[in-house]
């Protein structure tokens, strides 16, 4: 008798895979967060995002290696409970359920703000009824056209943080939009020195960036899933966690080189700032749409 047995399509490929780990991972803690924790730490937030992605890097690699080994849809979980107990994969996957709950919950508040910006009058509860029955129509559309909405919601953002990246050095190198005078590297230094926050400073906005690099493990979520895992996760783990370092310590330390940190976050988001610098503006609302992008993206 033949094997009836439910399974999950293999339909993902490795595009859409370390988009989904990227476009998950940058997103509200990038577009929201930076402000919040440069007023903590001042520039030595730009050491913060280099020590969280380092131990994201080495504790994503290890993960690799064991989905290249056993993709399975239960991720770290499964491997808690078969390696070390029942109990800590138990303990390991309702805590994760209920990070996501919670972030899917603030996910959702955000979103109404976001599309506030552009309909103020709007009840902040109705755009965000609406952002939760697409995602639910997403989720439950075949998985390679899933795939194929991940990537394309998450490249909208990450084409724009390449965008500010190359104009913000551009800014402190060749001078664009400060008459042709580089700005330099000065901002890092003054205004209270580089850890201007002090160590207390510093350890609290680490909590909050370790915090920002969440939805880089959705790389192993995605094992059961994935086509040909062993080739696609392999590809993917390794792809995605240089490209997530490159655009969160490359867009941070193009913002706290820019301007002091201390008028960071006092004159609107320093994303919008430094688009204003070179005579961009009304960028505001495409950074609104990354951040409501960013909110779907993790839900």
């Amino acid at each position: 008798m033949a094997d009836n047995k439910p399974e999950l399509q293999r339909g993902l490929e490795a595009r859409h895979i370390e988009l989904i780990a990227l476009g998950g991972t940058i997103g509200v803690g990038l577009f929201m967060g930076a402000a919040s924790t440069l007023k903590w730490a001042g520039p030595s937030v730009l050491l913060a995002y280099i020590i969280a992605g380092l131990f994201v890097f080495f504790i994503m690699r290890s993960m690799g290696e064991m989905l290249f080994l056993e993709p399975v849809t239960g991720s770290f979980a499964v491997y808690a409970h078969r390696y070390m107990s029942p109990f800590l994969g138990y303990l390991t996957a309702w805590s994760y359920w209920f990070m996501w709950m919670a972030v899917g919950i603030s996910e959702i508040t955000a979103i109404g703000v976001y599309v506030q910006f552009w309909f103020p009058e709007m009840a902040q509860w109705i755009p965000a009824l609406i952002a939760v029955a697409l995602v639910a129509l997403a989720n439950l559309a075949a998985v390679r056209l899933y795939g194929e909405i991940e990537f394309w919601f998450a490249m909208i953002k990450v084409t724009t943080i390449i965008v500010m990246i190359v104009i913000g050095l551009g800014v402190i190198f060749f001078g664009f939009g400060n008459g042709g005078q580089s700005i330099g590297f000065s901002n890092l230094t003054e205004h209270g020195g580089f850890f201007a926050g002090g160590w207390k400073g510093f350890l609290t906005a680490l909590c909050i960036v370790v915090a920002s690099y969440q939805g880089v493990e959705l790389i192993g979520i995605t094992a059961g899933e994935a086509k040909n895992p062993q080739v696609t996760l392999r590809s993917a783990v390794g792809k995605v966690l240089w490209r997530i370092l490159i655009f969160y310590v490359g867009a941070i330390f193009v913002i706290v080189t820019i301007f002091p940190w201390n008028e960071i976050g006092s004159n609107g988001s320093p994303f919008v700032l430094t688009f204003a610098k070179i005579g961009i503006t009304g960028s505001g609302g495409h950074y609104q749409l990354c951040g409501a992008d960013g909110c779907a993206l993790w839900l």
